[in-house]
C-alpha cells in the first residue's frame, strides 16, 4: 500500500453533519486511570488510534486486562498499586508522548524494573519534564541524555511533594497528580494553566483533590493512597480533530458543517477562541455538561476576509495542537499582519512544528518573519495556487500530513503529501470523512 496521496482537486461545497474520532486525551486518560481502580470499568467510544491501541497493549503488560465488547471496553482494574509486571518488562509508548509519560507516573511504586521506549520521533523528545518530579516522589529512574528509553523502577518509600509546574504542560500536570495517588499525605502542586481533563476526571471519580484558581496558575492539592472505585465513561469527540473540519469548511467556498458531540472544555478550545477574534462566526449547539466535561455540537460555514490578530499568549496553551492551523488561516484569510508570541513550545511536540510552519507558509508564498519564538504572518488573501508541492515525511506527525491535506483542498496545486500512515495515531477515519465530504484523494 502506497504511503502517500496525491490531491489536485478543491474541495466542491459540501453542507453536512459528521462526527469525528473520540478525544484522545481523554481516551489515554481513562485506560490508565480505569488500571488503577477497583473493579471492572466500562468506557464507550473509545478512540482506535495507535495510540490508544498502545496504552491497552501498556496497562496488559502491567497484569491489567481488558476486553473490547460490541460498543465499549471492561478494563479488570485491581487498585492502587494493582499492577503485577513480569520480569523485565518492556512498555513501547509508540508515538504518544502522553502514554510515555504518564504511565511513568503510574510506576513510581512497582518492584520491578520497567523499560520505556517509544519510536524515534518520540524518542527524541525531552522526557525530564516528568521523570525531575517523578524523581522527587522516590522512584528510581535512568535515561540516557533524557530522552527514550527510561529505565524506572519503583520504590516503597514513596512521598509526597511540593512541585512548580511553569510551562504549561498539562502532560507534567497529569503526571504529578497520577504519581500522587500511591503517594502517602498531601501532593501539591502549582501548575500553569493548561487542559485540565485530568482534574475533572478526579472530581468525577471522587479522587481527593482541591483547586485553587488564580488568573495565571491553578493550586492543586491531591490527597494520596485513597482506593477509588471502577467506573463507566464515555468519550466524546475530539476537538483537536474537529479543528481540521473547521478550518477546512472556513477556507472553502459555499460549504457549511455540523460537527456533533465535541468536547468543548475551555482548556482546550484557543482555536475557537483565537478565531472568532479574527471574526469567524462560530456556534455551538445542544450544549450540555458529561461528567464535568462540556460538550456541543459546532457549526460553522465558510468564511470572507478575517481580520489579522495580535495574539494573546495566555491562549497559546489552550491551542497548542491547533496552531498549524491557525497559522494557516492567518496566511490566507486576512489582510495584514497577525503576531503570535512565546511559541518555543510548539518545537518540543512529535517534530518541530514552529519550524516546519514557517517553511509549509513561506512554500505556499505566505511571508512569515521570526524573531526566536515570536513570529509574525503577513495575510494574502488572494492565494490559488497552481504549482506542484511535495510534503515529505515529519517524523510521523499526523497534524502536518492533516494541515497538508487541508491546504491541499482549499489552495489549490498539485500535492503529493507523505507520511498517510502517520494519521492511526490519532485519527485512523481522517481521509474517509474528507472522501465523504466529497475531497477527491487518490
Amino acid at each position: 500500500m502506497p504511503k502517500h496521496i496525491y490531491i489536485d482537486k478543491k474541495i466542491p461545497p459540501y453542507n453536512k453533519r459528521i462526527k469525528v474520532s473520540s478525544d484522545k486525551s481523554l481516551s489515554i486518560r481513562t485506560v490508565l486511570l480505569a488500571s488503577q481502580a477497583v473493579g471492572v470499568s466500562k468506557i464507550s467510544n473509545l478512540l482506535e488510534s495507535e495510540d490508544v491501541l498502545n496504552t491497552l497493549k501498556a496497562i496488559k503488560k502491567l497484569g491489567i486486562n481488558y476486553k473490547k465488547k460490541k460498543n465499549y471496553y471492561e478494563i479488570y482494574g485491581y487498585g492502587l498499586n494493582g499492577y503485577n509486571p513480569k520480569k523485565n518488562t518492556v512498555i513501547n509508548a509508540g508515538n504518544s508522548g502522553t502514554l510515555g509519560r504518564l504511565i511513568l507516573s503510574l510506576l513510581i511504586k512497582t518492584n520491578k524494573k520497567i523499560k520505556l521506549i517509544g519510536d524515534k520521533s518520540l524518542s527524541k523528545r525531552d522526557f525530564s519534564r516528568v521523570t525531575k518530579p517523578l524523581k522527587l516522589f522516590g522512584a528510581n529512574i535512568k535515561s540516557i541524555k533524557n530522552s527514550l528509553p527510561v529505565t524506572i523502577q519503583g520504590t516503597e518509600f514513596i512521598r509526597p511533594i511540593n512541585y512548580v509546574e511553569h510551562i504549561g504542560s498539562a502532560q507534567i500536570k497529569t503526571a504529578c497528580c497520577f504519581a500522587a495517588l500511591n503517594a502517602p499525605g498531601t501532593t501539591i502542586i502549582r501548575a500553569k494553566k493548561s487542559r485540565n481533563h485530568t482534574e475533572l476526571l478526579f472530581k468525577y471519580l471522587k479522587i481527593p483533590i482541591k483547586i485553587k484558581s488564580n488568573k495565571n496558575f491553578d493550586l492543586i492539592e491531591v490527597k494520596g493512597l485513597q482506593q477509588y472505585n471502577a467506573f463507566k465513561y464515555s468519550i466524546p469527540g475530539d476537538i483537536s480533530s474537529s479543528a481540521f473540519f473547521i478550518v477546512l469548511t472556513l477556507l472553502s467556498k459555499n460549504s457549511k458543517i455540523t460537527i456533533q458531540n465535541v468536547n468543548i472544555n475551555e482548556s482546550r478550545i484557543g482555536l475557537i477562541n483565537i478565531l472568532k477574534m479574527m471574526n469567524c462566526k462560530i456556534i455551538f449547539k445542544n450544549k450540555r455538561i458529561y461528567n464535568g466535561e462540556k460538550t456541543a455540537d459546532i457549526f460553522i460555514k465558510s468564511s470572507q476576509i478575517l481580520k489579522p490578530i495580535n495574539c494573546p499568549s495566555s491562549l497559546n496553551s489552550s491551542a497548542i495542537d491547533e496552531f498549524l492551523l491557525i497559522f494557516l488561516v492567518a496566511g490566507v484569510k486576512t489582510k495584514g499582519v497577525s503576531t503570535f508570541k512565546e511559541l518555543g513550545e510548539l518545537n518540543k511536540k512529535e517534530s518541530p512544528r514552529l519550524n516546519i510552519a514557517i517553511k509549509f507558509l513561506r512554500m505556499i508564498g505566505i511571508k512569515v518573519v521570526r524573531n526566536n519564538d515570536n513570529i509574525k504572518i503577513y495575510g494574502k488573501t488572494k492565494i490559488d495556487l497552481k504549482k506542484n508541492y511535495h510534503i515529505k515525511n515529519f517524523l510521523k506527525d499526523h497534524r502536518i500530513f492533516m494541515m497538508s491535506c487541508i491546504a491541499a483542498l482549499t489552495l489549490g496545486g498539485k500535492w503529493k503529501i507523505n507520511d498517510k500512515d502517520s494519521i492511526n495515531t490519532s485519527f485512523p477515519k481522517f481521509l474517509n470523512i474528507l472522501k465523504n465530504l466529497g475531497a477527491n484523494i487518490n
